[in-house]
């Protein structure tokens, strides 16, 4: 498995949240998504490398932004 933890911003409740694990939870490969938007922590666990670049265009299409 391979997992990529990221920092995300503009995440302000459970349904933001819900948002992020549902968008990212629909890329291929992808067995779990959890997302915290107290420490704007998201975490993907996929069974083959993780696109960053994918992830990002989702997250910022959901008007989040990621941390770099």
């Amino acid at each position: 498995m391979k997992e990529l933890e990221i920092s995300v911003t503009g995440m302000h409740c459970v349904g933001c949240e819900n948002r992020v694990k549902n968008a990212l939870g629909e890329l291929k490969g992808v067995k779990e998504v959890s997302a915290n938007h107290e420490n704007g922590k998201v975490k993907i666990i996929s069974k083959k490398d993780i696109n960053i670049s994918e992830v990002k265009k989702i997250i910022e299409r959901l008007d989040f932004k990621v941390v770099e």
